[in-house]
């Protein structure tokens, strides 16, 4: 009858293991979830020679920048903190599956004692000792997988800190590359609005003109000088940025005068869903769901027995109460099967708070896919605005340039033409170039922008 009963109990055990599911490997839950369903989808059609699959220096090819990057990927404190969190979860890893193997210590002690002037007799013990737990329930399981997840998403952040070390360097370098466009273009029309201003005094002399065009055109002339000492400003603030990024004290930096940027791959018919899969922070934060869910897995095996085999061994020569010379060897083993009787209503709490991280973790990583889409649309459309808007902005500046050839030549004929008709057409035309100068910086942020939504960088 004993016997019918203990099988009773050991099936009875396994259907309730069976049906917690300790031993299950985690799989994302996608039930009355389109976001997570569709992400679930995607992630399993990878196209390696998409945006998310290119290399930092496949898409900015600018030697000095690539220079940079370099640099700022040796010496940033973040990306080194990022690495050692990498390390620190491979050593958990490693003691978690060396969990698996006997605990074996060494404890080799001796005394000796004298009773009324008794001989000393000395007495010895090497013990060798072997402690086993038999994972039967799953616990050091769940522990070992919730450690390579663990490794798994400081590996996610160690990228995403490494994509943002790389965009942000593209954008701050991009920036100054701008702001050296900027001041070239200003210098440049300043000379030309000093000519103007000298070629204005030539012809009040010579009475084709009055004072007050002169006082105008030196007017513009100084509102233009005046916007340089801003730029330059911006540039030494940018310069400084840039070196921080780099890791070294604030110092000039070149950079390239060539505006030609644009991603290696088309995007004109947008960014498949898929790209989502690679990015850093939303693989992250699916193993944030996987780690607690081995984390649940393991609340519940605690409600289990734990079976430990233990084992000494070695060496003695002291037999009970008698000290034997020669020594001689000795070994024991037993087994020990605790079960927790009377700490259920810990248990059972543990339980509820893991099955409400693990709610959590799930709410963050439907919160990150959002995210990432938007981020995604977002760049996009300011890619797509920005380009719409710098082909207009183009066409602008020619028709201006042709406008100002048109007016001063009008007015240097004298055929009804006003100084104010050329000062508002070299107004004009040096606001649409910097506006154009503006658009194309606005394309080449959104098109970086693109890269790290989707995860780039490696």
């Amino acid at each position: 009858m004993n016997r019918y009963i203990k099988y009773s109990l050991v099936l009875a055990a396994v259907i309730s293991l069976s049906s917690c599911n300790i031993y299950k490997k985690y799989e994302l839950p996608t039930e009355n979830n389109v976001y997570v369903s569709d992400f679930k989808k995607a992630s399993e059609i990878a196209d390696t020679t998409g945006l998310d699959y290119l290399k930092w220096d496949e898409v900015f090819t600018d030697p000095i920048l690539q220079k940079y990057i370099r640099m700022a990927l040796d010496n940033n404190r973040s990306l080194e903190d990022a690495r050692l969190n990498v390390e620190m979860a491979e050593a958990q890893l490693k003691g978690a599956k060396l969990s698996y193997f006997p605990a074996v210590s060494l404890n080799p002690n001796g005394g000796s004692a004298s009773y009324g002037g008794s001989h000393m007799n000395w007495s010895y013990t090497i013990p060798l000792a072997i402690n086993w737990e038999v994972d039967v329930f799953g616990k050091i399981l769940n522990r070992k997988r919730g450690a390579q997840v663990s490794k798994e998403q400081m590996l996610d952040y160690e990228q995403a800190v490494r994509s943002q070390i790389i965009c942000g360097v593209a954008k701050t370098y991009y920036a100054l590359v701008l702001l050296n466009q900027q001041l070239d273009l200003t210098l440049r029309t300043s000379e030309i609005w000093k000519d103007q201003v000298e070629s204005m005094k030539l012809m009040k002399e010579a009475a084709y003109t009055n004072e007050a065009a002169v006082v105008q055109s030196e007017a513009n002339y100084y509102s233009i000088l005046a916007s340089i000492p801003d730029i330059r400003q911006s540039i030494t603030t940018t310069q400084n940025s840039l070196s921080l990024l780099l890791g070294v004290y604030p110092q000039e930096w070149s950079v390239s005068s060539n505006l030609d940027f644009n991603l290696p791959v088309s995007i004109e018919n947008g960014v498949p869903i898929s790209y989502l899969a690679s990015r850093p922070d939303v693989r992250a934060a699916e193993r944030g769901v996987a780690a607690a869910y081995y984390s649940t897995n393991s609340a519940r095996a605690a409600f289990y027995p734990s079976l430990n085999i233990s084992s000494n061994g070695g060496f003695t020569n002291l037999l009970g109460s008698l000290i034997t010379n020669p020594g001689k060897w000795f070994i024991q083993l037993a087994g020990q099967l605790t079960a927790p009787l009377f700490s259920r209503g810990t248990n059972i709490a543990n339980l509820e708070v893991a099955k409400a991280k693990q709610e959590q973790a799930m709410n963050a990583f439907e919160t990150t896919i959002l995210t990432a889409s938007s981020d995604v649309s977002n760049a996009l459309a300011q890619y797509k605005a920005s380009e719409e808007k710098r082909e207009a902005l183009v066409k602008q500046v020619e028709s201006l340039e042709k406008s100002v050839e048109y007016t001063q030549e009008l007015f240097t004929l004298d055929q009804k033409t006003t100084y104010l008709e050329v000062l508002t057409a070299r107004s004009s035309l040096l606001n649409a170039q910097l506006s154009s100068l503006a658009c194309w910086h606005n394309k080449v942020v959104a098109l970086i922008s693109l890269y790290q939504a989707v995860g780039g960088g490696r």
